[in-house]
C-alpha cells in the first residue's frame, strides 16, 4: 500500500490529461452511437434521439487534439469513426420514397434541422483545431467528415418537398461553414480543387452518391438525382472528362424515366456533359451516339419542357456527331443527324394543335435553318407547310409562334434564295393575309407585339422581293398605313 503524499507515477505516453476522455473510450463511445444510428435499434426514435443527445455532449466534453487522434492510422482511429458516424447521421436525415406527404416532409425537416445543428458544432471544433497550434491532424481528421457533410448540406439547401425554411436555413450555414472550414471560395472550387494541382472531392461526392444511383436503388432516396444533378452542373471545363465514366450512365439512367421529371433533369445533366467534355473523349467508344439516340427517342414524348431541354441539347450535340464528316464533292451530301431531327419536327408540327408545343418547335425552328445552311433546301416543302400554317393562327398575347415562324422564313429565304422566286405567290399571299390580320386585330395584343410582328413581316416581304428579282414593290411604310 503506497504511503499517503507519495510521488504518482508518470503518464504513460499517449495517456490523456484529466479530465478528458482517451482514445480508446473515445472510439468505443463514437462506435456505441454509430451502432444506435444503424443497428436495429434505429428504427426507434427515442434511441436515434438519444444517439444524436450522446454525440452533442460529446464534442462538447472531447478537446480537439482527442476528437481527431489517431487520423493517420489505417483504420483512420476515431476520426474514422467519427466519419462513419457523419455519413449516418446523412442517412439517417435523408428523405426516403416512403415518407411521402405532408407530414412525412416535416418529420424529414425537422431531423435535418437536428442533424443540421450537430454538423455546425462539429465544424467548429474543426475550425477550433485549425487555430489551435497544438493540434495538427484536422486536415485529415477533416478527410472524413467533408463529403457526407456536404451531401447533406446540398440535400436539404435546394427548395424541395422535403425542406422547410428552418431546415434549410441550417443546411446552407452547414455548407458555408464546411466551405470555410476547407479554405475554398465556392463549390466548385471545394469540388475540383482550389488551386491548380488540387485534387477537389467531386470523386468522393460521386462515391458517396454512387449506392443510391443504380438501377435498383435511385428512386429510394429522392434527394440523391438532385444532389448528383445540382453538383455536376458546378463542374465544368477541363475538370469534368476525367470522370466521365462515372457521370455519364447516371445521366442516362434519370433521363431514361418514365416520370417527365426526371427525364427533364436527365437531360440537362447530359446537355451539361455535352458542353463541357471535349469531342474526342465524347466520341470515344461511341458515347455521341448513345447520348443522340436516346436524346432522339424522347422526341417522340409530346411535352413542351422536355422537347425544349431536348432540341437546345441536340443543337449542341451536332457539332461533335458531324466533327468527323466531311463532303468530298461529285456526290450528293450525306445526310446528317440534324437532317434527321429537323425531319421529325416538322412531322411533329403539321398536325400539332397545342399552343405550349407550337411554341416550343417554333422557338426553336430557326437554329436548325441556321444549322444547315443551304442544306435547308432538302426540307422546303415541309417547311413551307409548316410555315404557312403558323403563319394563320393566332398565337396568344405574345404571338411567339408567329414571330419566330417569320425569322425562321427569313433565315430560309436568306439561305436557299435561288428556290423562292418559285413560290412568289404562295408567299406573298400569306404575308400579305398576316399583314391585314394583324392591323385589323382588336384583341388583347400588345401594340408593341404588333409591332414586331409587322416589322419581321415586311423584313420578309423585302427579301421576297429581292429573291424574285423586283416582283415585289412595298414601300417601308407599308406596315404604318395598316395601323
Amino acid at each position: 500500500m503506497e504511503r499517503e503524499g507519495s510521488p504518482q507515477p508518470p503518464p504513460r505516453e499517449g495517456s490523456s490529461p484529466p479530465g478528458e476522455r482517451p482514445a480508446s473510450d473515445l472510439g468505443q463511445a463514437l462506435s456505441q452511437i454509430l451502432h444506435r444510428l444503424t443497428g436495429p435499434e434505429s428504427r426507434r426514435g427515442s434511441a436515434r434521439n438519444a444517439a444524436l443527445q450522446d454525440l452533442s455532449a460529446l464534442l462538447e466534453a472531447t478537446g480537439c487534439d482527442r476528437l481527431f487522434a489517431g487520423s493517420d492510422t489505417p483504420l483512420g482511429g476515431a476520426p474514422g469513426t467519427l466519419g462513419a458516424v457523419t455519413a449516418a447521421l446523412e442517412k439517417h436525415a435523408a428523405p426516403r420514397k416512403e415518407e411521402g406527404g405532408a407530414d412525412g416532409c416535416s418529420a424529414v425537416a425537422e431531423k435535418a434541422a437536428a442533424v443540421g445543428l450537430l454538423f455546425t458544432k462539429l465544424l467548429r471544433r474543426v475550425e477550433s483545431a485549425k487555430e489551435s497550434p497544438g493540434c495538427l491532424a484536422w486536415k485529415r481528421g477533416l478527410r472524413h467528415l467533408a463529403g457526407p457533410i456536404y451531401v447533406f448540406a446540398i440535400t436539404h439547401s435546394l427548395q424541395q418537398p422535403w425542406t422547410r425554411p428552418g431546415a434549410r436555413e441550417v443546411a446552407r450555414e452547414v455548407l458555408a461553414l464546411l466551405l470555410r472550414v476547407t479554405e475554398c471560395g465556392s463549390v466548385a472550387g471545394f469540388l475540383h480543387g482550389e488551386h491548380e494541382g488540387e485534387k477537389g472531392r467531386f470523386a468522393e461526392i460521386l462515391g458517396l452518391l454512387q449506392p443510391d444511383l443504380n438501377k435498383e436503388s435511385w428512386k429510394n432516396n429522392p434527394a440523391t438525382k438532385h444532389v448528383f444533378s445540382w453538383t455536376l452542373q458546378q463542374v465544368t471545363r477541363p475538370w469534368l472528362n476525367q470522370h466521365l465514366e462515372r457521370i455519364l450512365p447516371p445521366s442516362l439512367l434519370i433521363s431514361d424515366d418514365y416520370q417527365i421529371e426526371n427525364k427533364v433533369l436527365g437531360v440537362h445533366c447530359l446537355h451539361h456533359i455535352v458542353l463541357n467534355v471535349p469531342a474526342a473523349d465524347l466520341l470515344q467508344y461511341n458515347r455521341a451516339q448513345v447520348l443522340y439516340h436516346a436524346l432522339f427517342n424522347h422526341l417522340y414524348t409530346p411535352e413542351h419542357h422536355l422537347i425544349q431541354a431536348v432540341l437546345l441539347c441536340l443543337l449542341d450535340l451536332f457539332p461533335v456527331l458531324e466533327k468527323g464528316l466531311h463532303w468530298q464533292g461529285g456526290a450528293a451530301r450525306p445526310t446528317t443527324h440534324c437532317d434527321e431531327v429537323l425531319q421529325l419536327i416538322l412531322t411533329h408540327m403539321e398536325p400539332e394543335h397545342r399552343i405550349l408545343l407550337r411554341r416550343t418547335y417554333a422557338r426553336n425552328l430557326p437554329a436548325f435553318v441556321k444549322r444547315l445552311g443551304i442544306l435547308t433546301v432538302r426540307h422546303w416543302k415541309r417547311l413551307e407547310r409548316v410555315i404557312l400554317g403558323y403563319l394563320e393562327v393566332y398565337d396568344g398575347p405574345e404571338e411567339e409562334a408567329r414571330l419566330k415562324t417569320l425569322e425562321t422564313l427569313k433565315l430560309l429565304m436568306q439561305y436557299t434564295w435561288p428556290r423562292v422566286s418559285c413560290r412568289l405567290v404562295v408567299l406573298l399571299k400569306a404575308l400579305l393575309k398576316l399583314i391585314c390580320d394583324v392591323a385589323r386585330d382588336s384583341s388583347l395584343t400588345p401594340e408593341t407585339v404588333k409591332g414586331a410582328l409587322l416589322e419581321e413581316a415586311t423584313d420578309c416581304l423585302l427579301l421576297l422581293d429581292r429573291c424574285s428579282q423586283g416582283q415585289v414593290k412595298v414601300r417601308d411604310s407599308m406596315p404604318r398605313g395598316f395601323s
